[in-house]
């Protein structure tokens, strides 16, 4: 399921680059977007995106470990303190 989620985000954001990049090519190919500012508004974008991503990462990890807690699994802890009291 954590799989098919981010392969749907992940084919999401490439089909957004894919029309942001012809919504800019079309934007200077009318003269109203330079090349530097379609590039600058480009890499504000990646540098968002990255962070978003990192969020997402987080918040991911998060629910994982709430999950984990819940269901009452044993994490690698659990188990490494196991082996470590024999």
């Amino acid at each position: 399921m954590i799989q098919e989620l981010l392969t749907t985000g992940l084919g999401g954001a490439l089909l957004l680059k894919e029309r942001v990049d012809e919504e800019i090519a079309k934007l200077q190919e009318r003269g109203k977007l330079s090349k530097e500012e379609a590039q600058t508004f480009l890499d504000g974008l990646k540098t968002r995106g990255q962070e978003e991503e990192e969020k997402l990462k987080q918040h991911i990890k998060e629910a994982l470990k709430e999950a984990i807690d819940e269901l009452g699994l044993a994490t690698k802890a659990d188990i490494e303190a196991l082996k470590d009291t024999k």
